[in-house]
């Protein structure tokens, strides 16, 4: 325990090399490991199968999209179809709430709000709230729970929405990290403060045990100029091709890692080596064997890298809440703190240790006692 630290500022430099390389593997696998919750907390929870927006909409799946109002009844008509909603979405970019505990500036930087009929909450994944419901006929709001805390607002504070004051009736959680950083209110008082006369997209939820994929392939054979759909399973999927990304790049890093913190521990330890070559030919002269000199420079090494692992691990957590804190509006997911994350770190320490430490330990072991003890 003590000898690979003979050396303070060398095995401090090897230390912080393989500790940076770990903690880029730990923060890529916190951030990968919330998408991959936030996904599947969106496929289970009850929501709506497919999205309905306006075909060839420059703004994709935003709220650049104008429906007619009409669609939503249309749609619900469909077979195969139990239920569909309207949404109108708009930005909020300021508040002059005079209740509200902002942030300093009066500032409700990037805020999306949802207007959707009371009744269909459910098809956003929105089935308890921590308070009450909006009321339809009412400026009445309700805000995620990441939107809530990147806002600094609780209920009973307001907003401004295009000059109109809103009341936050309610905080809730859906545990998608989208929805969460949102706020909803009734369709009907959007529209009348933002002067809408349609929606941005319509949610549809498919009856239970139906191809919601089928169903998504139909609407858009009937309305080919009108309207455009993805299903629930295609955006997860889009969601998980850039987490595949993250992971291959945590792959990489993981990879360079072991051969950059393999070269450090190897010239670490052959320096370690050349500096006690007379106390290893002392060792020899007493009776350790060959054996027992290779466990101990591979023991020593394997402390070092080891050392590592926490200092890289503890340093890709701090990255990573710290970015978080940072990015306040925009924290919109929460880090998953799986083992499986912490384990591939250390496993990669480990087997830094074991390569950077054979052939150290190897020429340590070789050495001749009388050889050793004449070396000065």
């Amino acid at each position: 325990m003590k000898n690979p630290f003979r050396n303070k500022t060398r095995s401090a430099l090897s230390i912080i090399g393989i500790a940076i390389g770990l903690a880029t593997i730990v923060a890529l696998g916190l951030i990968t490991g919330g998408m991959q919750e936030s996904v599947q907390t969106t496929l289970n929870s009850g929501g709506a199968e497919i999205t309905v927006t306006e075909a060839n909409s420059q703004g994709g799946f935003g709220s650049s999209g104008r429906l007619n109002e009409s669609f939503v009844e249309i749609l619900a008509n469909i077979s195969g179809v139990s239920s569909t909603a309207g949404v109108l979405s708009t930005t909020v970019q300021s508040s002059s709430d005079s209740q509200g505990r902002g942030d300093g500036f009066g500032s409700m930087r990037g805020l999306s709000v949802n207007g959707i009929d009371r009744g269909k909450l459910s098809l956003v994944g929105i089935k308890n709230v921590n308070g009450t419901l909006f009321k339809e006929d009412s400026n009445e709001i309700i805000l995620g729970k990441n939107a809530a805390e990147s806002q600094n607002k609780t209920i009973g504070d307001t907003i401004t929405i295009a000059n109109t004051e809103f009341k936050i009736t309610g905080i809730f959680e859906t545990g998608n990290m989208m929805s969460d950083s949102g706020a909803y209110t009734s369709l009907k008082q959007l529209q009348n403060v933002t002067n809408s006369d349609y929606v941005n997209y319509i949610l549809v939820k498919t009856i239970e045990n139906t191809n919601s994929s089928s169903i998504s392939n139909n609407i858009e054979k009937k309305y080919p100029d009108e309207l455009s759909t993805i299903t629930a399973e295609e955006q997860a999927e889009m969601i998980n091709s850039a987490i595949d990304i993250l992971n291959i790049a945590s792959l990489a890093i993981s990879a360079l890692a072991i051969v950059i913190g393999g070269i450090g521990i190897i010239n670490t330890m052959i320096m370690a080596v050349y500096e006690r070559t007379k106390e290893i030919g002392v060792l020899k002269a007493v009776g350790w064997k060959s054996k027992r000199i290779l466990g101990m420079i591979l023991g020593e090494t394997l402390v070092l890298t080891l050392v590592s692992g926490i200092v890289g691990t503890i340093f890709g957590i701090v990255i990573c809440e710290v970015g978080m804190m940072l990015l306040g509006d925009s924290s919109s997911f929460s880090l998953a703190y799986n083992l499986s994350t912490f384990l591939r770190a250390f496993g990669v320490a480990i087997l830094v240790g074991i390569i950077g430490g054979i052939y150290p330990a190897y020429r340590a072991s070789k050495l001749a006692p009388t050889e050793a003890l004449r070396y000065e």
